[in-house]
């Protein structure tokens, strides 16, 4: 099977838990996971929004990511107190954007909303956001940290792009989606935390590379339960493996292997990351925190022999607030 290639492809998967008998984080660090940033109150218009910006857009963007995007939540929580509020509504933006595809039925709406967003950015530059709660929190988190515009554009029209119901015609198809989507979102959130450094944008790329690889696998059941594929079909092919194969959940040795080749293809880019670890400025750490799921992900699925469709990869891991505060008190990612 697939699992027995996986030592000489891959070095041992590590959460990096510490052992329990050995140091132990402070106290108050997981006290931190309970807390949340205070309610917001109620709605004013923009122009009345200067300082502290417009009751309830904070919250707004808070929960929408505690809802849909879980584990980028807790991530953007272990960020300095400074930097959080702006790293909620970047991601809060990506979300929205996200669910686009999903939300429509047509193509056509889809690429309106998208459109939308495309001018919520521009305005966002000239210093009149629509009256919406993401728009209004990314306006603030633009000025209060300068963020690159091309960075969140690239997000919308790669977003835009993937629309289309068609599969991943190679890996470097989709590397190239996630360097435009995932990656980009990393660079905005050094931008956040005040990193320019090489190094940092360097492993930015590799570990967003990761994610979105890692995503595709993940959301491959659910995308099969609506007759849709998008992994690479270059990788099913070299096995003999069709879309149906993956619509029928069949679970043979050619259809582990395509997970196998690609799930391998993550691993190699967090490898790569993880390599300029040396180099890379400790301040930028906190932004790269979501290797700890992808770490454990890769773990989970080499367990079940890269069976895709195992139940025990759609259970949500209870041990990840911890497992995240214990690898940002190290100073790892």
């Amino acid at each position: 099977m697939a699992a027995s290639m996986l030592s000489s492809a891959w070095s041992p998967l590590r959460l990096g838990l510490p052992d329990p008998c050995r140091r132990r984080p402070p106290r108050g660090l997981w006290a931190r996971v309970r807390r949340l940033p205070g309610p917001s109150g109620t709605q004013r218009s923009v122009a009345a929004a200067s300082g502290s910006g417009v009751p309830g857009t904070d919250r707004y963007c808070l929960e929408l990511l505690r809802k849909r995007d879980y584990e980028s939540y807790l991530c953007s929580l272990l960020l300095p107190a400074e930097s959080r509020s702006s790293a909620f509504a970047l991601r809060a933006f990506n979300v929205e954007l996200a669910q686009i595809k999903d939300s429509v039925s047509e193509k056509t709406i889809g690429q309106m909303r998208m459109q939308f967003w495309k001018k919520a950015v521009e305005d966002i530059y000239c210093d009149n956001p629509p009256h919406q709660p993401v728009a209004i929190e990314l306006w603030k988190a633009v000025k209060r940290h300068n963020l690159t515009k091309r960075w969140l554009m690239k997000i919308i029209d790669e977003r835009e792009k993937n629309l289309d119901d068609k599969a991943y015609r190679n890996i470097q198809e989709l590397e190239n989606y996630a360097e435009n989507t995932q990656s980009s979102l990393l660079y905005l959130t050094l931008e956040i935390l005040g990193i320019k450094d090489l190094h940092a944008d360097h492993a930015a790329s590799h570990i967003g590379k990761a994610q979105g690889i890692v995503t595709c696998l993940r959301a491959t059941p659910y995308h099969g339960s609506r007759r849709r594929v998008y992994l690479p079909m270059d990788i099913c092919m070299l096995h003999g493996v069709s879309q149906e194969d993956f619509l029928r959940r069949k679970q043979d040795k050619n259809v582990r292997d395509v997970i196998y080749d690609i799930a391998s293809q993550a691993h190699v880019h967090l490898k790569h990351a993880r390599s300029f670890h040396k180099s890379v400025p400790v301040k930028a750490f906190p932004a790269f925190l979501q290797t700890v799921s992808l770490e454990d992900y890769l773990k989970k699925i080499q367990q079940v022999d890269f069976d895709i469709f195992h139940p025990s990869l759609q259970q949500k891991n209870t041990l990840l607030p911890l497992s995240l505060y214990i690898q940002s008190w190290r100073k790892r990612y």
